[in-house]
């Protein structure tokens, strides 16, 4: 017996109505959902989302089972839990806010040409190196595309222009500036004594302090590059987007920083890729 291969009549004329129109509002669609997977990726935030497509999916299957008590139950959590998704998912919610005012979706801030971007690398190289071999505790936070004047206005203005010298005297122990973060924008040093927030990520190694843990804190919030140098052991780490690597050489440091004025769209996880491969 011959096997069929017409479509539907019904199927048939629904693809009869769609037009480029209608390609095109699928495309962009498409390509926003994509958008909104990579700010929640690598985040807290996409088990959230795991989860209430589980309980969606349970909902539905309820009410296909005509389950009514559980299904009614269900719709209410549901509709309680879409309520509160702008307070559990602020963060994220102020992120993507963030990336849309700022053009982020468009394309990338205006960056340091190459001489001025080795030049700046050498001199926070230069400044981190020294503060290791102290064991003096640091946290400089360096701005990308998102703007951290909220975190800038936690501490004291500044805006002076980098440099080695510069660097290791805001990081002088027992200055009021000492145990703050400084927030880097460009070539310049625009505050200092800044707060920082502080994860909630209860998975991370108990050999992480405050230094490190405002600097993880911050990085889920916001796409800034943050450096750490401990005060016990004098490590060298880098923060970004969710992640921390820690014991970077001097010599790997300037690999890290320089995609942080030259290649914004390059991440932790291909520097953690080429680090691994070196070893």
């Amino acid at each position: 017996m011959p096997i069929d291969f017409t479509l539907p009549a019904q199927f048939h004329g629904i693809l009869s109505t769609i037009g480029w129109f209608d390609v095109l509002d699928i495309l962009i669609v498409a390509a926003i959902l994509y958008k909104v997977y990579e700010m929640l990726q690598d985040t807290r935030a996409i088990t959230l989302v795991k989860g209430i497509l589980v309980l969606l999916a349970v909902t539905m299957v309820c009410s296909w089972l005509d389950l009514h008590v559980i299904s009614w139950l269900l719709q209410k959590t549901v509709t309680l839990l879409f309520v509160a998704l702008p307070i559990v998912f602020q963060p994220e919610l102020r992120r993507a806010l963030e990336h849309l005012g700022q053009g982020r979706f468009l394309g990338s801030s205006a960056l340091l040409d190459d001489e001025q971007a080795r030049h700046l690398v050498d001199e926070i190289t230069k400044a981190v190196k020294q503060l290791a071999a102290t064991k003096t505790g640091a946290l400089l936070v360096i701005e990308r595309n998102m703007g951290l004047n909220d975190v800038s206005a936690t501490g004291i203005q500044i805006d002076g222009l980098i440099s080695a010298e510069f660097l290791l005297n805001v990081f002088i122990v027992n200055t009021p500036l000492h145990d703050g973060a400084t927030v880097i924008r460009g070539n310049r040093l625009i505050a200092a004594g800044c707060l920082l927030p502080l994860t909630e990520n209860r998975t991370l190694s108990t050999e992480l302090g405050t230094r490190h843990r405002a600097a993880i804190g911050l990085s889920e919030q916001c796409d800034a590059l943050i450096v750490v140098v401990s005060e016990e052991t004098g490590t060298i780490s880098v923060a970004e987007n969710g992640h921390i690597m820690r014991h970077l050489s001097p010599e790997y440091l300037k690999e890290v920083l320089m995609p942080a004025f030259e290649m914004p769209n390059t991440t932790i996880k291909d520097m953690v890729m080429n680090w691994r491969k070196k070893k």
